[in-house]
């Protein structure tokens, strides 16, 4: 049998085993060889060694998490309260304590009607300090209010009117 030329009938020369497996591996020249394969898309996310695929410290892990969930400003609220002795001060914190966050605007109780008025005067002070530290929280201004003073209402109903007027005596 003389030899083949290359390009003529050399899957033919070649052993049966060697055939099979240059077939296996998709060496040997077939018809399926020149159909153009579907390209599988890359998944980076479970391919080692990639970009992304270092481990991380579990502050970063919870910072990414935050973010994505956008819990951030709720957050950072919650840490306004939290801190709020650092934020106003111990001595006002002794007296005050935040109540509520509605629409951008701090609500803070005071012991008395003197600090809360006190307070008023300080509101630019205060705010300032909450925005240079809590700049994702959103507030936007701060109230101050009174001690809760008493209700004479009693029960679901009530009837309109002055009120208690001989009580104090």
């Amino acid at each position: 049998m003389p030899d083949p030329q290359p390009g003529e009938g050399a899957a033919d020369a070649v052993p049966e085993t060697v055939s099979t497996y240059l077939r296996l591996r998709g060496l040997a020249p077939s018809a399926r060889t020149f159909r153009r394969r579907k390209r599988r898309a890359v998944d980076d996310e479970h391919q080692p060694f990639t970009a992304g695929r270092d481990p991380r410290g579990l502050g970063d892990v919870l910072a990414s998490v935050t973010r994505e969930a956008g819990w951030e400003s709720a957050l950072a609220r919650e840490d306004v309260v939290r801190t709020w002795d650092e934020v106003a001060g111990a001595d006002t914190a002794k007296h005050t304590r935040p109540v509520a966050f509605t629409d951008g605007t701090l609500t803070v109780q005071a012991d008395s009607t003197a600090w809360a008025k006190q307070l008023q005067i300080m509101r630019a002070q205060i705010l300032s300090e909450i925005i240079r530290r809590f700049p994702e929280a959103g507030v936007e201004s701060i109230r101050f209010i009174g001690p809760d003073v008493p209700s004479w209402k009693w029960g679901p109903r009530a009837i309109p009117g002055r009120g208690p007027r001989d009580t104090y005596g």
